[in-house]
């Protein structure tokens, strides 16, 4: 990995003997000036901020500090320094305490000391620049449940999704109008927090501040110091044509806020289609079953059937017809890219609970002409 071009002391504005104390007083007052949030997102002061970060992550640890030192004294860094076995250009000797094999030891070379060094900056501890960066917001997943017939025909529907927002008082801000923030004490402007112990150490968004490492002098009343609030955001979803339960739809930049700038996340939509009364669904087809009487199963007659479609269809029904019997309308199913489905209707002969007398002698004559009576 590429070496650092600046000096991490002259970042902090600081010298080579400042105490642990004397960095961490440098790095909260620039940490202050050149917090995203309190720039409005100016790229500029977050790459300052950024650099700051990482001197300080290094500079207040003492086992990379002393790290970042053997390396300063070898020019590593482009600073002039030593190289091995020789002292400095003015011809003074490299200081007897330290040597080539001592940088070595637990790295095995200097192109591993570096990756060492600064990936920690970058991955295990990662600096408070990263956290106050421009950052995409959080995608939101909704679950939106449509009608049947919305599913089949297409359409629209209307949902409200609850989505945090700046806070239109403070701007985001979260302090009063008017007044100052000030570094979080609780994790010295970092925004995060850790929690547990070494290898087992989570980072979780500073509980003081909510992530932004700043706490205002004086609160928002609208937020609370936040800098959000929860809105209810009503919006008009288009449903396609032949949608299943399960099927998703991303909406860009609908989800939750960027931060600091950054954009919005997005709104990821899972469509669930009710249950019909009437109508099911198998692959591309649909199935309805449909009543008839024992006159219309036995003489033959004609029906209509509504179709899924919005068509209403003839349907003829044959003498003799059996309950349970199927009858296939074409191209009145699903429609899907380039496929269409059908819609199957099954006939279900429907018997009578009670018989009118005139109705009772006639089905006795039919049994009786019929050798169904004994």
């Amino acid at each position: 990995m590429a070496a650092a071009k600046k000096d991490y002391y002259q970042v902090l504005g600081v010298g080579e003997k400042a105490t642990s104390d004397e960095l961490k007083k440098a790095y909260r007052k620039l940490a202050k000036q050149y917090h995203p949030d309190v720039n409005g997102g100016d790229r500029k002061a977050s790459n300052r901020f950024k650099q700051i970060g990482q001197a300080y992550a290094v500079l207040s640890n003492p086992a990379k500090r002393k790290q970042y030192d053997q390396m300063r004294r070898l020019g590593a860094f482009g600073l002039g320094g030593t190289s091995p076995g020789r002292g400095p250009s003015t011809g003074t000797r490299a200081d007897p305490g330290f040597s080539f094999e001592d940088l070595q030891g637990g790295f095995g070379n200097i192109s591993d000391l570096f990756s060492t060094l600064f990936d920690n900056i970058g991955k295990k501890e990662p600096s408070s620049a990263t956290k106050g960066g421009r950052q995409k917001g959080e995608n939101v997943e909704y679950v939106v449940e449509i009608p049947f017939l919305t599913a089949v025909r297409g359409g629209k529907v209307s949902i409200e999704v609850s989505i945090t927002e700046d806070c239109a008082t403070c701007s985001g801000v979260g302090a009063k109008p008017g007044t100052d923030l000030h570094t979080c004490k609780e994790c010295k402007g970092t925004g995060d927090v850790s929690f547990g112990q070494g290898g087992f150490a989570v980072k979780r968004p500073c509980p003081a501040c909510f992530g932004r490492g700043m706490i205002p002098d004086t609160p928002c009343s609208s937020c609370s110091g936040r800098g959000t609030v929860r809105q209810q955001r009503k919006l008009h979803i288009d449903v396609p044509v032949g949608v299943d339960t399960g099927a998703k739809r991303r909406l860009s930049g609908q989800g939750e806020r960027g931060k600091s700038g950054g954009k919005a996340g997005d709104l990821i939509i899972t469509f669930k289609v009710k249950l019909d009364r009437f109508f099911t669904r198998k692959g591309l087809d649909v199935h309805v079953t449909v009543p008839i009487n024992i006159v219309q199963a036995t003489l033959g007659s004609k029906i209509k059937v509504r179709t899924a479609r919005g068509k209403k269809v003839v349907l003829r029904i044959p003498k003799g017809t059996q309950s349970g019997t199927k009858f296939r309308i074409k191209g009145q199913g699903i429609k899907k890219a380039d496929r269409v489905g059908d819609q199957l209707v099954e006939v279900e002969v429907s018997v009578p609970d009670e018989l009118s007398d005139e109705e009772q002698k006639a089905m006795e004559e039919f049994a009786e002409a019929s050798g169904l009576r004994h």
